[in-house]
């Protein structure tokens, strides 16, 4: 009982601390405002201004200046761009892959190879992932069948079903678009999938597109920056970025325990997302975008190696996942964390982050670094659902509880790793469950082959009414979500 009583001390002690350190300003100017207005002289401000002897001309130069000196700042200050909607790719039940499947076609592609198999099945039972997920069509056959043609049939299911449901979604036309980004790492087809989507909505030939590859499940941050980089050169503009990964041609069919790991992760997803810079897309926004923040650790030779596409042995390509890939992600993060929470914490926070730095730099003390309390700056987190070893060191490093990290292991379980989109269906799932509303600040976080961590931050436009529509990919299931994952499901 002294316990608890003392605990809940310390939090309204921590509380009072926040309260006054957060509005310490309002605490100074205060008082001091009141003591200058109570002993101020009427008169006397009277005959001060009188001694300035300013005439009409002197009023009217005062206030083409101020006018001047508003219109320079207003005009010079960025543009404020909004997240009108998005739309997500829902695989089709016809391409679900349940574990027996998965491990049979396992069994059937390396059939001399039992402990790939059974190094397969563990990963798979520890994955994270429901027998739910979904991979395309080619993926299915026996053998495997990655030809190029296969690969643009998925790129255009995914593509073309998210941008349709976004243009139904929005009531966008396609003549309207003026900025179009893609971003697929690892299927980078000639003409380009940007121009894929050009060509199938006959968009306008005055059109500014962009195709990204190679860039990792990160990429779909980079996408949004720069689209935005885009929008701030040119007003009253829309942008469309679309954001996938194409796993036909991808899959490996090898035994390197490095790079099984992928085959077990990856699936089938997709997103469409609609900017804007126009002011009357205020009203039915539903976010705008705060900041974004991009780390880059490429120069560091661990760092560029720890996720990296190559040929096996037996000359089959397939990315290799380091063992060195949390370390990697976790120095990645601190990076980020670092540049990003002078952005978005509250004063109190930073101080007692900036207290305890001095102190061990100054009096070379072991204390602990502190360790701030994103909490305070997020209502929701988005954590990329790279899988749930990923989940479980984000929870850990940002002392989350299991309600923040709740979207992004739904996500996995439900839809499995999607690289750049998963960001996409966990704000999906925030405003299916209903949790979304006006003011809410969103934190996505995103890791990438580079080795890249890159943060996007959202504000909530307006509450995310319920019910939920058709084209969220929850639509039909959200209900039976949060489940129990077990930490082994065995097979």
């Amino acid at each position: 009982m002294s316990e608890n009583s003392h605990s809940i001390k310390q939090r309204y002690v921590k509380l009072c601390y926040q309260y006054l350190v957060n509005n310490i300003l309002a605490f100074l100017l205060v008082p001091i405002m009141a003591t200058i207005l109570f002993q101020s002289n009427p008169n006397e401000v009277l005959n001060f201004y009188k001694s300035l002897s300013l005439t009409s001309i002197h009023l009217v130069c005062s206030l083409f200046l101020i006018i001047y000196v508003t219109t320079c700042y207003i005009m010079s200050r960025p543009r404020t761009i909004y997240l009108v909607d998005y739309a997500c790719f829902r695989p089709p039940i016809t391409c679900r892959i349940p574990f027996a499947s998965f491990m049979e076609h396992a069994r059937l592609v390396l059939p001399t190879e039992p402990k790939s198999v059974r190094f397969q099945m563990k990963i798979l039972e520890r994955s994270g992932l429901s027998e739910e997920t979904a991979l395309p069509p080619a993926m299915h056959y026996i053998p495997p069948t990655p030809t190029m043609d296969l690969a643009r049939e998925e790129a255009e299911l995914v593509i073309f079903s998210a941008m349709d449901s976004l243009l139904d979604k929005t009531g966008l036309k396609p003549k309207d678009i003026d900025v179009l980004v893609v971003n697929c790492s690892l299927f980078s087809p000639t003409p380009s999938l940007s121009a894929m989507v050009i060509n199938k909505y006959k968009l306008r030939s005055n059109i500014k597109s962009f195709n990204l590859s190679g860039m990792g499940c990160s990429a779909g941050v980079i996408s949004i920056d720069l689209a935005r980089d885009i929008l701030q050169q040119y007003p009253n503009s829309n942008a469309v970025v679309i954001s996938t990964e194409i796993l036909t041609p991808n899959g490996y069919l090898g035994k390197e325990r490095s790079m099984l790991l992928t085959n077990c992760l990856f699936r089938m997803g997709g997103a469409a997302i609609l900017l804007s810079n126009r002011k009357s897309d205020r009203g039915r926004a539903k976010y705008r975008l705060v900041h974004i923040v991009r780390t880059h650790k490429g120069a560091d030779d661990k760092s560029f190696r720890c996720v990296q596409q190559q040929e096996d042995p037996e000359g089959k390509v397939g990315i290799n996942l380091c063992i060195d890939l949390m370390q990697v992600a976790g120095e990645a993060l601190k990076s980020n964390i670092t540049a990003i929470g002078p952005l978005v914490l509250p004063a109190s926070e930073q101080l007692l982050f900036l207290l305890t730095v001095i102190c061990r730099k100054l009096f070379k003390s072991k204390m602990k670094l502190y360790i701030p309390d994103f909490k305070l700056a997020f209502e929701h987190f988005c954590i990329h659902a790279g899988g749930r070893a990923v989940i479980d060191e984000l929870q850990k490093n940002l002392q989350l509880s299991a309600k923040h990290v709740e979207a992004s292991r739904m996500t996995l379980y439900r839809f499995g790793n999607t690289s750049s989109s998963s960001l996409w269906y966990e704000m999906s799932y925030i405003e299916a469950k209903g949790r979304m509303k006006k003011g809410d600040r969103i934190w996505q976080i995103a890791f990438g082959s580079g080795f890249k961590c890159n943060s996007a931050v959202w504000k909530c436009n307006r509450t995310i009414k319920l019910p939920v529509d058709d084209h969220n990919p929850w639509a039909d299931c959200v209900d039976r979500y949060p489940v129990d994952i077990p930490d082994v499901v065995r097979l």
